[in-house]
């Protein structure tokens, strides 16, 4: 658990290409589901950010 906040503090890509794709994930599920209409409205804007934060975060440097 510390190497992750390590690399997530540290700016590495490993780290943060999983919380972007934990945004993806869960930006799609959103967009799925069928109850709640809040999780629905904002499904769109969770895996635009997702999607754009994977593209800026692939150009940070890797682990040690």
């Amino acid at each position: 658990m510390s190497d992750f906040v390590n690399g997530l503090l540290k700016l590495r890509r490993g780290p943060w290409e999983m919380v972007a794709s934990i945004l993806i994930a869960l930006g799609v599920i959103m967009l799925m589901q069928p109850f709640v209409i809040w999780a629905y409205t904002y499904s769109f804007i969770v895996t635009l950010v997702g999607t754009v934060m994977f593209i800026v975060v692939s150009h940070f440097p890797e682990g040690d």
